[in-house]
C-alpha cells in the first residue's frame, strides 16, 4: 500500500493515453507529462501570468505553456537554456498495482528569475504642456504606390489646423507605415492571458503597434482616427489596429484599470459607399468601452452612397470642398476644447459599477 503522503490520481492505462494533462489534487494543480514509458510532475501553474502548463503540449523534454509559450523541463521544472534559473516546482511519481501516486510535497520549489518591466507598464502621467493631438490613418495603399486619400486628406487638414492655429502639439500616425502583427486571440484562451503590455508587444521587439500604445495610452490628449468605408465598415487596418487594443479594454474588465483617462476620441469618416452612421457607431462603441468622452458631434464624414460608382469624382469633391476642410477644423477644435477641460479639471476617477458592462456578473435567474 502507498505511503500516507502520497496521493492516487488515477490508472497507469488511462494516464498514459496523453502525453501532457493538468491535474487538480485538492489545492495543487499538476502538469503530468508520460515520455519514454515514464510518468513525471511538475507544477502546473506557468511562472509568467499563471498559465495552465498541463493544458499546454510537449516540445522534446519541455512543457510549453499555452499561453504565452514560457518551457519548462518536464522532469526538472527548470526553464529553457538561457532561463534555467526560472523554475517551476517538480513532484515525485510513482506507480503501483496499475495506479499512479503523486507525492504533494514538492521536491524542488518555484523559483522566479527578476524580469525587467516593459516601457509601456510605466505609471501613466501626463506631462506638462499643450493638448496633444494624435491622428491615426487607417488607410491602406502600396507604399511606392501613393494615391490620394480623403480621410488621410481631411486628417491632416484637421492636424495643420491643431499645429499652427491652435498651438497644439500634434502627431500623426500612417497605420500602413508600421509593420504590426494581427491580434492572436490570446483572450480567447482566457481572459487573464490578454495582458498590459500587450502579449505580443511584450514577446516580439519588432512589432510596432508599441508605437500605437505609446501615444494613445501615454501621450495623446485627442485621440482623431480617420477611415474610409470598406463594404460598409471602417478599414482592414482599423479593425487590425482595435483588435491589438483589446488588451487595453480588457484592464477595465479583469482588473478595473483603466489606461485611457481624460482623453477624447473623434472620427473623420469617408467613402464612395454608404453606411456613415454604421461605422461611426463601430467606432464610437469601441473607443467609449476604453473610457474615451466625445465632443458634440464627434464625427464628420462624406459618402457618395451606394449607387454612385465612380471614386474618382468622391475625391474630386473631397478635394474642392471647403466645407469639408472646415469641418475638419472644427473637429479638431470642439475635440480639443474637451480635451482642455478634462485634463485641467482632471476628471476624478471612481470605480465603475460592473452591471450593464461587459463581463459583468449575473446576480438573477431567469423566470418564465
Amino acid at each position: 500500500m502507498p505511503d500516507a503522503t502520497w496521493t492516487e490520481i488515477g490508472s497507469v492505462d488511462e494516464l498514459k493515453q496523453r502525453p501532457l494533462q493538468q491535474i487538480v489534487c485538492g489545492q495543487t494543480t499538476l502538469a503530468l507529462s508520460y515520455k519514454d514509458g515514464r510518468f513525471a510532475a511538475i507544477s502546473g501553474v506557468c511562472n509568467h501570468i499563471g498559465g495552465p502548463l498541463g493544458e499546454g503540449r510537449l516540445d522534446g523534454d519541455y512543457v510549453v505553456c499555452p499561453w504565452h509559450y514560457w518551457k519548462f523541463h518536464h522532469r526538472t521544472g527548470r526553464g529553457e537554456p538561457g532561463y534555467e534559473g526560472d523554475q517551476v516546482a517538480t513532484y515525485a511519481v510513482k506507480v503501483e498495482d496499475g495506479r499512479v501516486f503523486v507525492d504533494l510535497t514538492p521536491v524542488t520549489k518555484r523559483q522566479k528569475l527578476p524580469k525587467p518591466s516593459h516601457p509601456l507598464a510605466r505609471p501613466i502621467v501626463r506631462a506638462d504642456g499643450p493638448i496633444r493631438v494624435l491622428g491615426i490613418a487607417t488607410t491602406a495603399m502600396t507604399a511606392d504606390q501613393p494615391r490620394f486619400s480623403a480621410s488621410d486628406a481631411l486628417l491632416e487638414e484637421a492636424l495643420a489646423n491643431a499645429r499652427e492655429h491652435l498651438q497644439l502639439d500634434t502627431q500623426l500616425i500612417k497605420l500602413r507605415d508600421l509593420s504590426f502583427r494581427a491580434c492572436e486571440g490570446f483572450y480567447s484562451k482566457s481572459a487573464e492571458a490578454c495582458t498590459w503590455p500587450c502579449s505580443i508587444t511584450q514577446m516580439d521587439p519588432t512589432d510596432q503597434m508599441d508605437r500605437v500604445y505609446e501615444a494613445v495610452v501615454h501621450w495623446a490628449d485627442v485621440i482623431l482616427v480617420s477611415t474610409p468605408i470598406r463594404w460598409g465598415g471602417a478599414s482592414s487596418l482599423y479593425y487590425k489596429m482595435v483588435e491589438r487594443m483589446n488588451c487595453i479594454q480588457n484592464q477595465e474588465t479583469i482588473a478595473n484599470r483603466h489606461l485611457l483617462k481624460n482623453k477624447v476620441a473623434a472620427f473623420i469618416i469617408m467613402g464612395g459607399q454608404d453606411n456613415v452612421q454604421g461605422v461611426a457607431g463601430q467606432l464610437m462603441t469601441f473607443f467609449a468601452e476604453v473610457g474615451c468622452q466625445f465632443p458634440q458631434f464627434p464625427f464628420i464624414a462624406h459618402s457618395r452612397g451606394w449607387s454612385a460608382e465612380d471614386m474618382e469624382r468622391n475625391n474630386s469633391e473631397v478635394q474642392n470642398s471647403r466645407e469639408l476642410r472646415e469641418g475638419a477644423q472644427s473637429l479638431v477644435a470642439r475635440a480639443a476644447e474637451m480635451a482642455r477641460l478634462m485634463v485641467e479639471g482632471q476628471l476624478a476617477m471612481h470605480p465603475l459599477t460592473r452591471g450593464g458592462r461587459k463581463a459583468h456578473q449575473l446576480d438573477s435567474e431567469p423566470t418564465g
